[in-house]
């Protein structure tokens, strides 16, 4: 596995003029240039083979290596190289890398292995030395345990691959590879046999200098690549990582995202609810989303999306998509799979219901989608008039056509047809193979065609062009940092709650804060609480139950109970004294012998709230993207249904709201078996205020949960509230 170096200091991303020439050279050198059939200097040489610029080999036991001159060391090179490959040993690296950066070489790659990747204090320190190294003399290292780079438009094919020269030998094309893992990124690359269009192949390996996000920021700035495929495990900094996929955004590349390793393992118990939610994979996953990048699940996708992408730069027409089937079957499942991911199948036009009717035989089916049936496929003619007519319908933004036979005679005929006619239409043309032979006749005809796109699944087909949709809504309402909810005197106000909190401590050294003083912080920002008091014994209650207004809710009262339902410490709908007084008395009486160690305040008396769904809004600080927050169905079934989304903090209402519509449980918030809507504002409104309450106080908080937020029919009341902080901080809030 290709490991990164943590140690190395946060610096600046390398845009495309610090990475040129590493990665579109002029002149090339291999450091270990070999003949021996098989060594990775001879594997080297023989991938370079179409390159047209200068290639020298560098090694003292020869003059000549596979008709390249070879000369003893860096210094006896005619001309400085661009890009330096290395090809030798742990040994031999450091004083090679020394003498490149002497020479003026502008980058270099290391094939070595045996570094932080073993988990060696010795290996992990000579990767920091690497990583020192290229930060003082400004020498560009890709690795090291790094496979290499391919430039497939200038021919660069600097890696030891076996074949990979001839693999990718060929039209370039518009998707650049980005990948940790040479081997993984290499699964991607050999798309080319089948025709798909490479512009580059960037492995990172161990990262000790440049990584995924460097790369990203290269083929954002770079006309050669139109999408970017990233593969990864990690990143470093991810804010760099969030500044590069920023930047592809704004350059409009779209960056396609894979990550690997996506088992969660938590570090500590969570005391929040939204710690058995939002794990460091979620983290990554809302990162890339609010960057404007598209998440992919399955690694059989990312060539398909890319190249479709690639193939339709230019943002729909509109939402509505055409299915043109031959079969009835097909034409269904497409729809099913349309229907799914929220795409819009409208009406065809009067005028192509009209042509339509003269080609279609009465057992077919003229709508939208269509069955035109077998017999369009006797005259090709006929086929084309059918397309034309779907193509030119202003009710579409995009046609899917279902490819049942793989044959040469249909498929093969018919992925021309289909190729023809995308060089004719402004809309996303989309072959959708249905048949167990993938690489049938008429696939790689699509798969290399410059506008008609394949998927190998109606499912991929439809996500995609869905993600596609969005990703161009994304583009043209992305603006600055959404304007503040919250009044600006928020967050002294609540660092003056944490400095007098009254606070329990975890078993980890973190604090916790009582129900009373994290509801307070929650008030500062704007988000709507139940009134409340704190009663010392059951008379009290009863008192305190008295001034606030029947119906009320009891909960103990103590910082060392984080979720107080487990403990049978909350009461509703407590409607006289008497009822106030008996349950003040058994969970007075109860609590302490469940939880012994725990400090007990009393019980809190709190309005009680009107019935309505209930909502979770958790946050905690992620080590590589700062506080995310997340939103979802909540209540003391939050982690069973587990049904949330994440978003990084601070974002918009509006973000919100759309964050709450991708729930499986916002059907309940719109109103269900005749019930009006609830206040779905004012659930975005209090989710976009907690969001900045996570931003501002990010520094000292740990985690943070607001569950259950009560959403009524006229506006949203936090009824309980969790605030936990970091042990760093925890002198603040003693």
């Amino acid at each position: 596995m290709d490991v990164q170096t943590t140690a190395a200091p946060e610096r600046v991303l390398f845009r495309h003029s610090d990475l040129s020439r590493l990665i579109d050279p002029k002149v090339i050198a291999v450091v270990g240039a070999s003949p021996t059939p098989g060594a990775f200097g001879q594997r080297t040489l023989e991938n370079l083979a179409d390159f047209p610029g200068a290639v020298y080999g560098i090694n003292p036991k020869y003059d000549e290596v596979m008709g390249r001159p070879c000369f003893p060391s860096i210094a006896d090179l005619p001309e400085v190289p661009d890009a330096l490959i290395v090809g030798v040993g742990q040994a031999f690296v450091a004083q090679t890398l020394e003498d490149a950066a002497a020479a003026g070489v502008g980058g270099a790659i290391l094939y070595a292995s045996g570094y932080a990747e073993t988990g060696e204090p010795e290996n992990i320190q000579a990767q920091q030395e690497i990583a020192e190294l290229a930060q003082r003399t400004g020498l560009r290292v890709a690795g090291p345990n790094c496979v290499g780079l391919a430039n497939l438009g200038t021919r660069a094919i600097m890696n030891f691959m076996t074949d990979c020269g001839e693999v990718t030998r060929g039209a370039a094309g518009g998707i650049g590879i980005v990948s940790q893992s040479g081997a993984l990124g290499y699964t991607v690359l050999q798309a080319v046999q089948r025709g798909v269009g490479i512009s580059h192949y960037l492995a990172a390996g161990n990262s000790a200098d440049v990584d995924v996000c460097d790369y990203i920021a290269y083929l954002a700035e770079d006309p050669a690549a139109k999408a970017i495929v990233c593969l990864m495990e990690g990143v470093k900094s991810g804010e760099r990582f969030l500044e590069a996929a920023r930047l592809a955004q704004r350059s409009g590349t779209p960056l396609i995202v894979y990550k690997a390793g996506n088992s969660e393992a938590a570090g500590k118990a969570a005391l929040s609810h939204t710690g058995t939610l939002s794990g460091s994979t979620a983290a990554y996953r809302a990162a890339v989303e609010e960057a404007g990048a598209i998440w992919v699940e399955d690694l059989e996708a990312l060539t398909e999306v890319a190249s479709f992408f690639v193939k339709n730069p230019t943002p729909p027409r509109t939402a509505g998509v055409g299915i043109m089937a031959t079969s009835g079957g097909a034409g269904v499942i497409n729809a099913d799979k349309a229907e799914e991911h929220g795409l819009t199948l409208p009406p065809l036009s009067p005028e192509t219901v009209a042509t339509l009717e003269t080609i279609v035989p009465s057992f077919g089916s003229v709508g939208n989608p269509a069955d035109l049936t077998a017999e369009v496929l006797k005259d090709p003619e006929t086929f084309v008039r059918c397309l034309d007519a779907f193509t030119s319908d202003p009710m579409l933004g995009a046609l899917l056509v279902p490819l049942v036979f793989a044959h040469e005679a249909t498929t093969g005929a018919r992925a021309k047809v289909l190729c023809e006619a995308a060089r004719h239409t402004d809309i996303p043309l989309v072959a959708v193979w249905m048949n167990d032979w993938l690489e049938g006749p008429g696939s790689h005809t699509l798969d290399a065609d410059p506008r008609a796109a394949i998927f190998r699944s109606a499912d991929r087909a439809a996500w995609t062009i869905r993600q596609w949709q969005h990703w161009h809504e994304r583009r043209a309402n992305s603006g600055g940092a959404p304007a503040r909810i919250s009044d600006p005197g928020a967050r002294a106000i609540a660092e003056g709650i944490l400095r007098s909190a009254h606070s329990g401590e975890a078993a980890d050294g973190r604090r916790v804060l009582s129900e009373s003083d994290s509801k307070a912080i929650l008030a500062a920002y704007g988000i709507r609480v139940p009134g409340e008091k704190l009663a010392a014994t059951p008379a009290d209650a009863a008192d305190a139950a008295d001034a606030i207004g029947y119906p009320v809710v009891l909960k103990i009262a103590s910082a060392d109970i984080a979720h107080k339902s487990d403990v049978g410490g909350i009461r509703l709908d407590l409607g006289s004294r008497e009822e106030v007084v008996a349950a003040a008395t058994e969970i007075l009486e109860s609590v302490p012998r469940k939880v012994p160690d725990a400090t007990i305040d009393g019980v809190s008396v709190q309005t009680q709230i009107a019935s309505g769904p209930e909502l979770l809004l958790g946050a905690r600080i992620d080590a590589q993207f700062g506080p995310i927050v997340t939103i979802g169905m909540g209540g003391v079934l939050v982690e069973v249904l587990r049904d949330a989304t994440i978003e990084l903090a601070p974002f918009s209402a509006s973000t919100a709201r759309r964050g709450l519509e991708r729930l499986r449980g916002f059907a309940l918030l719109e109103g269900v078996r005749g019930d009006t809507s609830y206040d779905i504002d004012a659930a975005a409104d209090a989710a976009g205020r907690f969001s900045e309450l996570v931003a501002d106080l990010a520094d000292v908080l740990d985690e943070v949960d607001v569950n259950p937020l009560i959403v009524g029919k006229n506006g949203a009341t936090a009824a309980d509230g969790l605030v936990v902080t970091q042990v760093r901080t925890a002198a603040l809030v003693g």
